[in-house]
């Protein structure tokens, strides 16, 4: 088989030849600069030229082709490029939406730490008239992507992954702070739902320029939206479903009108939402966190196998950065045992590899999936 044909043949839920890796192929698939540093160094990689960036504030790059053959990954990442980030200082950043990063001097990371609407005690529709928006309609966003695209489709045989951004939860968050957007919800619901409306109207209009120019050379769209915590889903079901279940399903819409599958990034315990998501039009369930509540792999493939592939899955709470080599390999076998039976499965880590997981572990993941993935 080809990469993209396993890929494609997981998506499908028909067994490939081989369980389908992904590593650095979304923005939380990939893995931070330092743990791909220390990598470069264990596999005896150059540490020049430096590695591409995938995202400043999270501290990621792009893994170099080098390691991406090495470990036979099959997918390949496709972005849209964003208006350049304002930097007051060299530990501060200003992203198009207004919302500011910092970052403690020498750090890798940067956190949300103050947004446009982050400081209104009563907010109104009126300040959302007030307060600058993305304009979907930058051609500058679309530069070069449908030869990005048609390049990665045409000249390799890798199965191309569309990034589109955050959703209206994690874009609400940053923009009105976490505390005060969970309040809005339940004390503000009119504000509330304006402002997760026009997140979403312009997600869309996003996603649907995005598709138009290069849907003929990608296979598969991804974007995120957290919806739970370790032990809960973040929102109770019924506000879930009256909140935010239309404009998910909205955004899966835009998707599904060019006949894209799509990759839904939740970290935590979704078990409970697995059902809407399903409704609202998912086909992919990134990380599957399997440290949360209610996330074994074998009762999430039993239950819900026949709807959903599983993309993730190998633990970076406990496994990845505190194990040995041969607990990770034990790890990899667990769930390949789990989730890969019948197709539906993509294995890599639990989110993005962090700076404390040693690249010894980082090979014995990916060589153990060559192993006992066949």
């Amino acid at each position: 088989m080809t990469h993209r044909e396993r890929i494609v043949s997981a998506l499908k839920h028909k067994e490939p030849d081989r369980v389908p890796l992904d590593l650095g192929s979304t923005g939380c698939t990939t893995i931070s600069v330092r743990a791909y540093e220390r990598l470069r160094a264990h596999l005896g990689i150059p540490p020049e030229p430096p590695p591409v960036v995938w995202s400043i504030p999270s501290g990621t790059v792009i893994p170099e082709e080098a390691i991406l053959r090495r470990f036979d990954v099959d997918t390949r990442p496709l972005s849209l490029k964003s208006p350049p980030d304002r930097c007051p200082s060299e530990n501060t950043l200003i992203d198009e939406w207004g919302v500011t990063w910092s970052r403690q001097a020498g750090g890798s990371s940067f956190m949300n730490s103050d947004g446009p609407l982050c400081h209104l005690a009563e907010p109104t529709l009126e300040d959302l008239e007030r307060i600058p928006w993305p304009d979907p309609t930058d051609p500058s966003r679309y530069e070069g992507l449908r030869d990005r695209a048609e390049e990665l489709h045409e000249g390799t045989d890798y199965a191309v992954i569309l990034n589109l951004s955050h959703g209206p939860v994690h874009q609400g968050q940053y923009l009105r702070g976490y505390v005060a957007w969970l309040e809005d919800l339940l004390l503000r619901p009119i504000f509330a739902q304006a402002l997760i409306d026009r997140i979403v109207e312009i997600w869309v209009e996003i996603a649907e320029r995005a598709l138009q120019e290069a849907g003929d050379y990608f296979d598969l769209v991804m974007y995120a939206d957290d919806i739970a915590t370790q032990n809960a889903v973040l929102l109770q079901s019924e506000l879930y479903r009256r909140m935010l279940k239309p404009r998910h399903k909205a955004m899966a819409d835009a998707v599904k009108r060019y006949s894209k599958p799509i990759m839904f990034h939740s970290c935590g315990s979704v078990y409970a939402l697995i059902p809407d998501l399903i409704e609202t039009g998912i086909d992919v369930l990134n990380p599957v966190q399997v440290s949360a509540a209610n996330m074994d792999t074998e009762r999430l493939k039993r239950e819900f196998g026949r709807e959903l592939t599983f993309w993730g899955g190998i633990d970076t709470h406990r496994v990845l950065p505190a194990g040995t080599p041969a607990e990770v390999r034990q790890e990899v076998k667990r769930r390949i045992d789990d989730l890969h039976h019948d197709g539906g499965y993509v294995l890599c880590a639990v989110h993005n590899i962090q700076p404390d997981i040693p690249p010894e572990n980082i090979v014995a993941m990916y060589e153990a999936a060559l192993e006992y993935g066949h």
